[in-house]
């Protein structure tokens, strides 16, 4: 039903629910909890729970009905979550060790959500990572503790079930979906020795033979491991704090690609700079990453690490496919002006370019056609609100909070897969009550001088177009690298130039206009066959070059010295001479 599903906010006017497309009201059944000491907020996968903390309580409901279930006398919990089936509530609060020096409470609980009995407490000191992974079916629950991985089954915590050990575990990560869960784990290099990152399947630890892929490297500081949604493989961004080569603040960063059939391989990425974000498209088949220094590139690969579509350069930094993979967007938030493109991925074509400005936060709806934006503090203080948008550009909600209150949090209801069916893509903008979000387009600065003249457009850097890399069917050539095209490129135009050139000093020689039939892909520099001739004709052309450049310089009332005057004069007779060179004389 269009009208069943709801968006959470959370901020200085309490917590509340909102309906979500059509109506966008506040939903009556969620009653607003007016407190402003709202901490943190939790939807269960599959979106029938809610829970959150006031400040005083944890509480949790029941979405549809927004009945009471349980309530846990938790004033300080921060973080909050629930297992997969939704059988366990998981929350955090920060670590204090005791007055004597000796060990304090722990701070992290599970708590069985049926009966409301805490199942388990651990000591739990660094918010990062603090919550315990559980498989898809919750047949195995895991957790980091002191560089190894504890494994707990079927949610008995009382024994652990299987540990894994390495040297140094930092992170893991287990794998989406069905049995048999896959865990990639990451170990930091230390004295020379690279990093690697390594894929298992439970629980098959047993030394390294057991591993189902093994990828190492070096530079990398911290790494972010991504599974596809089939299991089938995982791209791993490594990262270093620094950029030894001083050439961006951000660090250093690379991707790779490792799949459980043991293959791997490292994405060779186009442009130098950082890479900003990549997506696993929801098919498992491909993969989107933006990258490069400003105006940053983003580009779809396959399995085997080939670029499928490059979407050229602009501004951007984030990439979000829908949840059924057939929408892609890319964005520029944080530091770029909140440009938004979305793009039909059947056949790579743009449906919109919306502008979110000041956004902090993007999210597709589940249902694959609404998004949110939001500002939202402590990222900015100021002008928060949240926009609710259809992908076709449309506006169809918009709430900005009183000036002197503040946003912390927006969040979709989730929902299972499949629950929404997927639609045909649409390009015409959806009909809306709201005007269209058209900023205004800021000017360039100019300085008083040139104010009034016309005004000329100058460029740092020319935007490359999108382009298909596919192997078109029927050619079985390769298709050119970044480098050969550019080139390519490069050639056409100074070819062009030079027809023009000829063309107009009316020197129609046989050589140019045979020139002009060749085909594109031929060599397109003319030559006479001969190396020292052509030799001969490039040094002409150059202090030709050069006479034209002191002419101007004349022409603009320069000074000439008595050398430059003489170089002047020789003019008539290189040119004489360049004509019998290309004539073949």
């Amino acid at each position: 039903n269009g009208c069943m599903f709801a968006l959470s906010v959370r901020g200085s006017e309490g917590l509340y629910m909102v309906n979500g497309p059509p109506s966008f009201t506040e939903s009556t059944v969620f009653r607003r909890d007016s407190g402003k000491n709202c901490k943190a907020v939790a939807f269960s996968k599959d979106g029938s729970l809610f829970a959150w903390c006031n400040g005083e309580k944890v509480n949790i409901v029941n979405v549809t009905s927004a009945e009471l279930l349980r309530s846990f006398d938790l004033p300080k919990a921060v973080c909050l979550e629930f297992s997969p089936k939704n059988n366990i509530l998981a929350t955090w609060q920060a670590y204090t060790a005791a007055k004597d020096g000796t060990a304090g409470a722990p701070n992290l609980q599970l708590h069985d959500v049926k009966t409301g009995k805490c199942l388990k407490s651990f000591i739990q000191k660094k918010m990062q990572n603090w919550c315990p992974c559980w498989a898809d079916d919750e047949s195995i629950c895991a957790r980091n503790v002191n560089n190894e991985v504890h494994f707990f089954e079927n949610n008995n915590f009382n024994t652990i079930a299987n540990k894994l050990h390495l040297q140094k575990v930092n992170d893991f990560v287990l794998s989406p979906g069905a049995q048999p869960t896959k865990v990639a784990v990451y170990v930091p290099g230390s004295k020379g020795a690279p990093s690697f990152v390594r894929l298992y399947q439970y629980p098959n630890f047993g030394g390294p033979q057991s591993a189902l892929a093994n990828k190492s490297f070096f530079k990398s500081d911290k790494v972010t491991m991504l599974w596809n949604k089939k299991a089938t493989a995982v791209l791993v961004i490594a990262s270093t704090d620094v950029d030894k080569t001083g050439a961006s603040y951000y660090g250093e960063q690379t991707l790779h690609y490792i799949a459980t059939n043991g293959e791997s391989a490292i994405v060779q990425l186009p442009k130098n700079g950082p890479i900003y974000d990549v997506v696993w498209n929801p098919n498992s088949v491909e993969f989107c990453a933006v990258y490069g220094f400003m105006p940053a590139k983003a580009t779809v690969f396959n399995l085997k690490c080939d670029p499928v579509f490059d979407f050229g350069t602009g501004p951007r930094n984030a990439a979000y496919y829908s949840p059924h993979g057939h929408i892609l967007v890319l964005a520029g938030f944080g530091n770029l002006r909140g440009q938004m493109e979305v793009w039909d991925v059947k056949n790579y074509k743009l449906i919109s370019k919306p502008v979110a400005s000041d956004s902090t936060y993007f999210a597709w709806c589940p249902d694959g056609e609404h998004i949110v934006t939001a500002t939202c503090a402590p990222r900015l203080r100021v002008s928060n609100g949240y926009k609710i948008w259809h992908y076709t550009g449309s506006v169809l909600h918009n709430y900005e909070v009183p000036s002197n209150e503040e946003m912390w949090q927006v969040s979709w209801q989730p929902f299972l897969d499949g629950v929404f069916p997927v639609k045909a893509v649409k390009y015409q903008a959806v009909p809306s009550e709201l005007p269209s979000a058209e900023p205004k387009p800021a000017q360039a600065y100019r300085p008083p001088a040139l104010r009034n003249k016309p005004v000329t457009s100058s460029k740092l850097h020319e935007d490359e177009p999108p382009q298909n890399m596919k192997p078109q069917s029927g050619t079985s050539e390769k298709p050119l690298s970044k480098t050969a095209l550019k080139n390519q490129k490069k050639h056409e135009a100074k070819k062009a130039a030079k027809q023009e050139a000829r063309a107009d000093g009316s020197q129609e020689s046989t050589q140019s206009s045979a020139s002009q039939n060749i085909p594109r892909s031929a060599v397109p520099v003319v030559t006479s066959g001969d190396p020292e001739v052509d030799k001969k004709i490039k040094n002409l052309k150059k202090k030709l070059k050069a006479i034209e450049q002191l002419k101007e310089q004349a022409a603009a009332g320069k000074q000439l010295e008595k050398n430059q005057l003489e170089k002047i004069q020789k003019e008539s007779a290189l040119l004489q001479e360049l004509e019998d060179l290309e004539l073949g004389l």
